[in-house]
């Protein structure tokens, strides 16, 4: 069922001749005459079936319910213009919009967000999808996309590099015994379509690979990586991508092993827009998140 509300106007009417104590000062601040607010009031405490005000002579009072009724009315219109007012304003901000994969969204950049600080004077607008450099077809202004291809007519830059290590729940780690590289014979490897890299993970740990069917295929390792985060199998996940989730326990890394880093991410847009305050600020902010973590938790170094 929906709300049963009183007549906004006649709520308005009401809360501005309290506030005043003064039809005639409510009429001036909300441009109607003092018959109007009388009449809206009027309206109002027969949609109540209460009296609001005591009207004795010249002299206007408010009533027990009609004093309690104002105060917390007087409350809630504050709080809708106060929420009108920063939506008006949040619609004012320019927009700059980011496409970016899936991975990368959950997994680096949301995380820390609230870090950037030009975010009260722009609004970023984030899509997720299969990023594409096609800047006439893609809405977006920048994008960040798989590694660092030159394109005609943009600016590419390298922004993410990584190597990868097999990672599993903590679940099924213990549950398989995983305690060596030799181990993964008894567990179900995640793979996936972009850039399969277990053949080179074992070639380094310096192990076969396990002589057994191929597990799941993925479209890309962010998928891989959170099937085996729900308990589906062992991923090859990339480092940078997954220490947040590491350091929260939702997955654990096996092994001392990791495969020479490579560039996974970069930021793309239009080589014309590349000096846009919001842009700069935007790539600025990428490129100092990126220094500040190799400062605290450096890259590691393969086997």
């Amino acid at each position: 069922m929906g709300r049963k509300l009183p007549p906004f106007a006649a709520v308005r009417a009401f809360e501005a001749a309290a506030r005043h104590m003064s039809f005639k000062e409510a009429a001036e601040e909300l441009c109607l005459s003092p018959s109007a607010i009388s009449h809206q009031i009027r309206s109002l405490e027969d949609y109540l079936d209460t009296k609001l005000f005591e009207r004795q002579g010249n002299t206007l009072s408010l009533t027990l319910t009609g004093t309690g009724y104002a105060g917390k009315l007087t409350g809630l219109l504050d709080g809708i213009e106060a929420s009108s007012n920063a939506a008006r304003t949040m619609s004012e901000l320019p927009v700059l919009r980011v496409l970016c994969t899936p991975g990368f969204a959950a997994r680096w950049m949301v995380p820390r967000m609230a870090r950037f600080a030009h975010a009260d004077a722009l609004r970023l607008r984030v899509s997720v999808g299969a990023p594409s450099t096609d800047f006439a077809t893609n809405d977006a202004d920048v994008i960040i996309h798989w590694a660092d291809s030159p394109v005609p007519g943009l600016v590419v830059d390298p922004l993410m590099q990584s190597g990868r290590y097999p990672v599993v729940s903590p679940f099924l780690k213990q549950r398989l015994g995983l305690n060596r590289p030799e181990d993964l014979a008894r567990a179900t490897l995640m793979h996936d379509e972009t850039m399969d890299m277990w053949a080179e993970w074992f070639s380094i740990a310096g192990v076969q690979p396990p002589n057994f069917p191929m597990g799941p295929e993925f479209p890309n390792c962010e998928l891989a990586t959170t099937a085996a985060e729900q308990g589906g199998g062992v991923a090859l996940a990339y480092d940078m991508m997954v220490r947040d989730t590491l350091a929260s326990g939702r997955l654990v890394r096996l092994f001392d092993h990791v495969t020479m880093p490579i560039v996974v991410y970069s930021f793309a847009c239009p080589e014309a827009r590349v000096d846009e305050p919001m842009i700069r600020a935007f790539r600025d902010w990428l490129h100092d998140e990126m220094a500040m973590e190799s400062r605290t938790r450096p890259q590691l170094v393969t086997n």
